[in-house]
């Protein structure tokens, strides 16, 4: 089993009732478990300012699944949740949004599938709530996570419930 660390956001209808539910999802992927999840963060919209606020969380996954059968088994569950990707939008409002931020402490970079992601150690929406559940955790070539997550401005980012 690898310890696999996803990060969780929505921002369109009942986005929290949304990140719960995929929290559960993850749970019901084959050969995976969630070990551990963080609470829900509110966040303000990042990249695309121009949309409403985000529910961010992140979660760790035992997996036996491969990084890529992992992340094809994330865009499946996005799909299931709403999610349309549109070319044309970036960093734009969605239905759900799964990202593959480590997968154990395998370093990947080929087309379509970069672990650890490349800008985790610089978002505030992932670092708060990875800080919560995880704070030593090392991001490779960035050391670790509590560190990290002093490095970012989080402004705006708050707890929820």
């Amino acid at each position: 089993m690898t310890l696999a660390w996803i990060g969780l956001g929505a921002n369109l209808g009942d986005a929290a009732a949304t990140v719960r539910a995929a929290i559960a999802a993850l749970d019901g992927l084959p050969g995976t478990r969630v070990d551990r999840a963080s609470r829900l963060y509110a966040t303000p919209a990042w990249g695309n300012e121009d949309q409403p606020p985000f529910v961010n969380a992140v979660a760790a996954v035992e997996t036996d699944l491969p990084a890529d059968e992992l992340l094809q088994a994330m865009l499946s569950l996005e799909r299931r949740f709403g999610r349309v990707r549109d070319p044309q939008v970036h960093w734009g409002p969605r239905a759900l949004d799964l990202d593959l931020l480590m997968h154990g402490t395998q370093v990947i970079d080929q087309p379509g599938l970069q672990v650890p992601h490349p800008y985790m150690h610089e978002r505030a929406f992932v670092l708060v709530p990875l800080a919560e559940i995880a704070p030593d955790l090392a991001i490779p070539g960035h050391g670790r996570v509590r560190d990290a997550v002093v490095r970012v401005d989080a402004c705006g980012i708050a707890p929820i419930g």
